[in-house]
Order: structure tokens, then sequence, then C-alpha cells
């Protein structure tokens, strides 16, 4: 009778393919979940790493902000205002007036701050200036019917106020005063906001007729309101309850301006080194409103 022969299962022989099969099958599994957390990822993006960043202007960037506050007059009602810049023509400054203002901006002169609560006015040593001032200025002027008309006003008829929320963030390194905010007739400035660093004060016929603040700090911020009635001006500081200063006097033909009207340029200066766009007069207007009654 045949002897029926068993063979040995050689374990050694199959030892290799056991692994190459284990392999491949963890591999697979790795793959199948790797595969649906990349899913689950695609439905539900992260809102922070995601999160659009908007460009306010070439230089001031806030992922906090929204299209909204791209422009200065997203922040501040310029509807009845003008505003005249540092560049231009010699004694022919650029003049921006509505509704060309409602989407207007320019850097580093006229532009929203990188919180996208102000708005920044700006007037180098070296710029444009008017034909009747030796200085430049990134300042608004009233206006009416919708930004169209020069705004014109007496001192007699009505109650005329203007209150400005602002911090001076810069003044020309030897000359060191600005003009941050005055009220003007058809002749000249009536009566005026002016740092001669560190001193902030209210000026009247070129003369400091009362001290604000003898130790002003680059971009400290206050506010200030005129209110003028009945041939008298009154001016409040800090939200005060009574004016701080009051002029008497009549005048007409007027007009509230705000802004950087920087009190130096390049004679004043005194060097060819500061005469120059990285010396400059800054101003950060917070709220400005103007009311007529």
């Amino acid at each position: 009778m045949q002897k029926i022969r068993y063979q040995k299962f050689n374990v050694k022989k199959y030892k290799n393919i056991f692994l190459l099969i284990t392999t491949i099958m963890i591999g697979f599994i790795a793959y199948k979940n790797s595969v649906s957390s990349l899913d689950k990822e695609s439905v539900i993006p992260s809102t922070t790493e995601n999160k659009p960043i908007i460009d306010i202007t070439s230089s001031v960037t806030d992922s906090s902000l929204s299209k909204d506050i791209t422009y200065p007059s997203n922040v501040l009602n310029l509807s009845s205002w003008k505003i005249t810049l540092p560049f231009g023509s010699d004694e022919r400054p650029v003049e921006i007036k509505q509704p060309e203002l409602s989407m207007y901006k320019i850097n580093p002169w006229f532009m929203v701050t990188t919180q996208g609560n102000g708005v920044v006015f700006r007037a180098a040593v070296n710029g444009v200036t008017t034909s009747g001032s030796d200085y430049p200025r990134s300042e608004l002027r009233e206006m009416t019917n919708n930004g169209k008309t020069s705004a014109e006003w007496s001192s007699n008829e009505g109650t005329h106020t203007m209150f400005l929320d602002q911090a001076i963030t810069a003044v020309p390194k030897i000359k060191q005063q600005i003009v941050v905010g005055q009220i003007h007739d058809n002749d000249s400035d009536v009566i005026v906001i002016r740092l001669d660093y560190p001193y902030l004060h209210i000026r009247v016929d070129g003369k400091n007729v009362h001290t604000l603040d003898s130790e002003y700090q680059l971009g400290k911020r206050f506010t200030v309101s005129f209110v003028v009635k009945d041939d008298q001006t009154k001016v409040y500081y800090n939200n005060s309850i009574e004016p701080v200063y009051q002029l008497s006097q009549k005048y007409s033909d007027s007009y509230f301006k705000a802004g950087a009207y920087t009190q130096s340029n390049c004679d004043k200066e005194q060097s060819i080194l500061q005469c120059s766009t990285n010396n400059y007069g800054e101003v950060v207007i917070y709220k400005l409103e103007v009311i007529h009654q």
C-alpha cells in the first residue's frame, strides 16, 4: 500500500508574503482615515485662518476692518466739506470737492487710520501752499449745497457750532507748530486752535489768548467746540460745561476749517535735509460735527 507523504508547512517561506499583505492593509486604512479627515475640513473651514484681510490703503491694513471704512468719508461726515491738499502746482494745491470727496483717499496725506476709527491729515513742510499762505495744509473747508458751494455765515445770525475730537500726532522738526481747527472770515482767521509744541492754545490775532495744555504730548486725544452766537464765540475744551474762552467780535462771510495746517516750510526748517516729505505736521480727527441753527 502506498504511503501518503505530508509536506511540512514552511513558515519561513510565507513570512514575507504575510508581512507584505499586513503592510498593505495598514496603509489602506490610514489612507481612508486621512481622506475622511480632509473631507471634514473642507466642509467646516477654520474661522480664524481663513479670515479675509481688507487692504485699506497701500500701507494701512487691519483684518478687523470692513470695506465700509475704506474712505475717510465713511468715518467722518464730509458731505459739507472740501479738502485742500499739500500737493499740486505752485500756489494751486489740489482741492477735492463733493461728490469726488466721498470716495477719495490718498496715502499718507488723507486716509483712514489703521484702527479704522479716525482720519489722518498730514502736510509736509515741502508741500504746495495756497496763494494766500506760506504754509502747506491737508485741511477741510466748510461748504454748503451738498459740498458744492462755499459756506458763508455771520456771527450775529443764528447759532453755529463745530465739535472736534482729535489728536495731534506730529509736528515739524524745527518749527514745531500746527493749526488744527479754526474759524475763518473773508479776510483771515478769526480764532484758531494751535499747537506751538508743547503749548496747545487758543490763538486770536497772532497771540496766545488762552493755554489749553502747557505740556501737550503728541498723540493725546482732546475735544474742542466752537459755539458762535450773538457776536460771541465760545470755546469749550474736553467737554467742559463752561467755556474756557470767549471772544466778543462781529464777523461775517465765515466758515469752519479742520485738519492739519502745518505752520512751517523749507525755509523755516533751516536745512535741505529737513525739506522733505518725512518732515510734517499731522492730525487725526476721530469725530467732526457742524450744526447751524
